[in-house]
């Protein structure tokens, strides 16, 4: 009883099929604001009104396939004052009264299933006011008891209420007596649906309807058994029909029916035909003759062919002269040629539709009439576009095709269709001045830009999604930040994702994010490799500052010297007692004193200058390394421009790393001026260093000195006896 009192906002309630047998009378107490309540195909055998009583908000109230037999007489619907929907009975309703259906001032459709109905009291489907639609579904109560169906139909029948009869079985005259009750209630519109018939009911029906207010009358799903003779009716009079709709109608002995021409007293009168679906392969001038005042035909779904279209259009009789509308889609015709010089002589065409057709090429001209602006070329396999289609359309459908191209003017077109095709960029604008709307998702479209949305003069909205976009950073910056300054994307932007490059594929664009290298690679490369060049300027720059090429120098040396016997060298290795180096501007005093006192001594020593000793092509560094390896002892001889020399800086790192790495006394300095330390630059640490730890020789100016020099110089080079 409490179960939906938590629920009091509830708007919408399916209960349908639960195999309901029982509800409280309180169980929708609470549901004030309940707006729809479906309680079809469940298992309850009586209504009561108490059900209804709170819901005053109820518009949509279904009852159907329940197995309640009786209906009233209490005003079970009463309370539904604002009910604008009801559906309900059963084949297993037996009877029904005036149940408060007449107080009901805003029901606008109601669904009547009564197949085995026995009792009808006059007025229980007879609302306050004219119901807007009524479906009655009485089968063979027609031909059972058709008094019972002329009540039914008495109390429904308005000129205001259009009249749907479903599962009815009219097979002789006296199933269609009922009809009267429609005509004397001035019905205009009356729709058959899933219903049997044959030619005899079918020529009852017509003359009991003679004279009738009818102007529309629908045959949807109808099993017809005769071959259209139906000639006793065709002194009747229909001047009020104007539509006849007809679908899926299947003709027992189909080749053997006759032709329309019998129903020419009905035809006449039409202003508007649909034959959908009707296995209708020509209509022959003799009948065409009949359709002067058709404004709209609709012949799609069925079998015209190029052969056949001929004569079902033909206007030799002046026929078809106010037809403003022609659909001709899903026939079996293949020459659009043929169908242009056909409907050329329809002066007051405007909406051609001849899709779902096997046109495949158009031809490169072809005559339309002048008044043709709508034209429908779906599913035509049209694989190229000629000038045969006319520039006076301003609606052109040629969605789900086979174009690749798209290069004709049409200087009046406002709507453009072009879904599901080839087309890899957008149209050019300059082809359609006036156009607002154009449609061409599931195409190959890669990429679309201003410039291309620019030359559209009125383009307003674009339906483009489902395509295979390139996510380049152009496009997906302009989508994201400046398409809405063009255009209205009416498709929702959801449907516009990435095709490519891989790692995106399927990304809304929206949700694209891609990096400064992506988006700018060249300037980003040219940028990186500048720095990279400036970089390697710096670590050059920097490198011939603090001397790093020396440093490795002398890494590499000291990996040579590593590899050779530090301690206990043999003698025959020595093959000097000095390597002398020294500074090429003090060469003249090196040659011409130092190298004549020592190799003249007694005994001589051995001296290694590297303009007389180096070996000629060997690689300078090479020279020096071996030079000073080979020597007892090296000699510096120290000046301003020795401070200066890179060469000697070298022979002066190597002597200390000598020094360092076999603990002896190698470097001999000869200080030939006096230097300043503080004058020393900073590359020759190495000098600073062995000039505070170590004693040094000086040439004397004075020429009486000079003997305790050369003494001196001597001892010091004097090798070691072992």
């Amino acid at each position: 009883m409490n179960d939906l009192t938590p629920y009091s906002e509830l708007k919408t309630l399916n209960l349908h099929k639960n195999t309901l047998k029982f509800i409280h009378v309180e169980a929708f107490k609470s549901q004030h604001k309940l707006e729809v309540l479906d309680l079809s195909l469940n298992n309850l055998k009586n209504l009561s009104s108490s059900w209804f009583r709170e819901l005053k908000s109820l518009q949509q109230l279904n009852l159907v396939e329940n197995p309640y037999t009786t209906l009233g007489p209490a005003p079970i619907f009463q309370p539904l004052l604002n009910l604008r929907t009801l559906r309900f009975g059963s084949p297993s309703l037996r009877e029904i009264y005036k149940n408060g259906l007449d107080s009901l001032a805003h029901l606008d459709e109601v669904t009547f299933i009564g197949s085995n109905l026995s009792l009808y009291e006059n007025g229980s489907l007879k609302a306050a006011r004219p119901i807007g639609l009524v479906s009655l579904s009485l089968q063979n109560l027609f031909q059972n008891d058709p008094e019972l169906v002329s009540k039914v139909l008495q109390d429904v029948s308005h000129p205001e209420t259009l009249l749907i009869i479903k599962d009815a079985q009219l097979r002789t005259n006296t199933s269609t007596e009922p009809f009267k009750a429609t005509r004397e209630g001035g019905t205009k519109s009356l729709t058959f649906q899933d219903s049997c018939t044959t030619d005899e009911a079918l020529t009852s029906f017509l003359m009991v309807m003679d004279g009738s207010s009818l102007s529309y009358i629908g045959l949807e799903d109808i099993h017809l058994i005769g071959q259209g003779w139906w000639q006793k009716a065709s002194y009747t009079h229909y001047e009020n029909l104007h539509t006849a709709y007809i679908r899926n109608l299947d003709i027992q002995g189909f080749f053997e029916f006759s032709s329309m021409t019998q129903l020419g007293f009905l035809l006449v009168h039409l202003h508007r035909v649909s034959v959908i679906n009707g296995t209708v392969f020509v209509i022959p001038p003799i009948t065409t003759f009949f359709l002067k005042k058709l404004e709209y035909l609709d012949l799609s779904q069925n079998l015209l062919s190029d052969l056949t279209i001929e004569p079902t259009l033909s206007t030799s009789f002046g026929a078809y002269q106010n037809l403003i509308t022609l659909n001709v889609s899903q026939n079996v015709l293949k020459s659009l040629g043929l169908m242009s010089r056909l409907v050329t002589n329809l002066k007051s065409l405007i909406y051609l539709d001849v899709s779902h057709n096997s046109f495949v090429s158009m031809p490169e001209k072809c005559s339309w009439p002048a008044t043709l602006k709508f034209l429908n070329l779906s599913s035509t396999k049209i694989r190229k576009l000629t000038p045969c289609l006319p520039s006076s359309l301003t609606v052109l459908d040629l969605s789900e095709n086979d174009l690749t191209v798209f290069n004709q003017r049409f200087p009046q077109l406002t709507m453009l269709i072009l879904t599901g095709n080839r087309l890899m960029t957008l149209p050019h604008g300059e082809l359609f001045p006036r156009l607002q709307t154009l449609l061409i998702q599931r195409n190959a479209l890669r990429m679309f830009n201003s410039s291309d949305l620019k030359r559209f003069r009125e383009l307003q909205y674009l339906e483009a999604g489902y395509n295979n976009f390139v996510c380049s950073c152009e496009f997906v910056s302009f989508f994201r930040q400046d398409v809405d300054l063009f255009i209205t994307l009416r498709d929702g932007r959801g449907n516009y994702v990435c095709d490519t490059p891989f790692t995106l594929r399927g990304d809304a664009i929206d949700s694209v994010r891609l990096s400064v290298f992506e988006c700018y690679m060249i300037p980003a490369v040219s940028v990186l490799c500048s720095l990279i060049i400036i970089v390697l300027g710096l670590i050059v720059v920097t490198c011939h500052k603090l001397h790093v090429i020396w440093y490795l120098q002398m890494t590499k040396a000291w990996i040579q010297a590593k590899r050779k016997p530090a301690v206990g060298r043999l003698a025959e290795e020595l093959r000097y007692d000095a390597f002398v180096s020294y500074s090429q501007h003090d060469a003249e005093w090196v040659e011409e004193i130092l190298v004549p006192e020592l190799e003249s001594a007694h005994p001589p020593f051995a001296l290694c200058l590297h303009k007389r000793d180096f070996q000629p092509g060997r690689w300078i560094v090479d020279n020096i390394i071996d030079s000073i390896e080979k020597s007892h002892r090296t000699l510096f001889v120290l000046s301003e421009h020795f401070v200066t020399s890179e060469w000697c800086r070298y022979e002066l790192d190597f002597s200390h790393f000598r020094i360092v790495d076999e603990h002896n006394d190698s470097a001999v300095l000869v200080l030939l001026e006096p230097i300043k330390k503080e004058t020393i630059p900073k590359r020759f640490c190495k000098l600073r260093k062995i000039m505070n730890s170590r004693t040094y020789l000086e040439w004397p100016e004075e020429e009486e000195k000079r003997n305790e020099f050369w003494s001196n110089l001597r001892a010091v080079l004097q090798r070691d006896e072992c």
